[in-house]
């Protein structure tokens, strides 16, 4: 089976084929043979993260299913987000958080630290309790929370081995309230970013940088009432963050409540968001640093706002997990979806980078940034010991790539 390419089309795989497993047993006896492997989710990355110069491991067909046990579920590791959300809500339980797509696989989303909104709400790793792998010697492990590899082996971009099975926490079903504000201003927002952006259970800002005033704001709350924000406008028709697209691709927003799946992503389970035709690059920021860090995206508003479909700020509670965005700090999570001009987009990362690194903004891992092993490592307090771990769990090598070498330094498998 052909590679092919990442859902936006922004980078073609090199992997000679795509293997799809049905048992654990079959994933084990690929990679103890395959001198290169990656697991490949649901595409959704954009760059080559998920590549591999040897062959590429889809988890879609494994012959497992979810499993509730207690509070905590036990989830295949190719596993959709959308999928899981009904499956639990069927069973009266729920997630504390979901990213902006449920189209997304469990494993992918985990791996590379992907996250919804809210101050007090975690990324999606946040919510993981444990992990089933499949290391470099094709040997199954299991890592839990309280063992001494587990803040690493969470947030790991498949350097670990590939992942059959995420174990996640989960709560009581809950209803949730959607409304979308106007009329937000650049100078109430930069005064006290973090009090905005606490106004509900998530929050979502979304801007194109330029004006006076800043965008939409999409509140959450958890229940029947809906946020409000004194002195903002709700909206009186539903919207779409990105003006001119289909407003009817979105969750429900006019403030009746829901079901938690249905309102906590941006975009309805059962459509497609868009046409994948675009680019898209996160900065994670220190809470500390948030307005000093919007402040100097600004100063490049007139050349963002040509290349640009929107940004959306949101915010991550604070975690223990070596490779999150959020290790040790609140964070606000600075995402742009461009329009697909892949050198344009080159062109600029560097502009952006140079204001936002020194804040101590750590990249979103499956989108596209600029930034190489150097200038990444000091972000991150236990690089070391993540790269000891992913030689401790791979100690021949098959699950690096191209894109591991920029990033952690070190040999590429001379493809992806």
């Amino acid at each position: 089976m052909s590679a092919g390419s990442t859902w936006a089309g922004s980078h073609d795989y090199l992997a000679r084929e795509v293997l799809s497993p049905t048992t654990v047993d079959e994933v084990a006896e690929i990679v103890a043979r395959e001198p290169q492997v990656r697991a490949l989710g649901s595409r959704h990355s954009f760059t080559d993260v998920a590549d591999s110069a040897g062959v590429l491991v889809s988890l879609a067909a494994l012959d497992t299913a979810p499993e509730l046990v207690g509070d905590t579920v036990r989830v295949p590791g190719g596993m959709l987000y959308g999928d899981l959300a009904l499956w639990l809500h069927e069973r009266g339980r729920a997630l504390a958080s979901m990213a902006s797509l449920p189209h997304i696989s469990v494993a992918g989303a985990v791996a590379t630290g992907t996250h919804g909104s809210g101050v007090r709400n975690g990324s999606l790793a946040a919510a993981v309790s444990a992990v089933e792998l499949v290391d470099g010697r094709g040997q199954v492990v299991r890592i839990a929370r309280g063992d001494a590899d587990f803040d690493g082996a969470v947030v790991a971009v498949g350097a670990l081995g590939i992942v059959t099975v995420v174990e996640l926490d989960t709560v009581e079903a809950y209803d949730v309230s959607q409304a979308v504000h106007e009329g937000l201003t650049w100078q109430r927002l930069l005064e006290d970013p973090w009090r905005l952006l606490a106004s509900a259970y998530s929050v979502s800002v979304f801007t194109r940088w330029t004006g006076e005033e800043v965008g939409q704001v999409w509140t959450k709350e958890r229940g029947s009432v809906p946020a409000i924000i004194d002195g903002l406008t709700p909206a009186a028709e539903q919207r779409h963050m990105i003006p001119g697209m289909d407003a009817s691709l979105t969750t429900p927003q006019l403030g009746e409540p829901g079901p938690w799946h249905e309102r906590i992503p941006h975009f309805r389970h059962g459509f497609l968001p868009s046409s994948g035709d675009e680019l898209q690059t996160e900065y994670l920021v220190p809470r500390a640093q948030a307005a000093r860090a919007l402040a100097g995206v600004r100063q490049l508003a007139d050349e963002i706002e040509p290349l640009l479909h929107v940004t959306e700020l949101r915010t991550i509670a604070a975690d223990q997990l070596w490779l999150s965005g959020a290790y040790d700090t609140d964070a606000l999570a600075i995402h742009f979806t461009w329009l697909k001009r892949p050198a344009q987009v080159a062109a600029l990362l560097p502009r952006l980078e140079v204001r936002l690194l020194p804040l101590g903004a750590r990249p979103h891992w499956g989108k596209v940034f600029d930034a190489t092993a150097p200038q990444l490592g000091p972000l991150y307090p236990r690089m070391t010991d993540f790269l000891q771990l992913a030689a401790r769990f791979d100690p021949s090598g098959r699950f690096v790539n191209a894109w591991t070498a920029r990033v952690f330094g070190g040999q590429s498998d001379g493809g992806a």
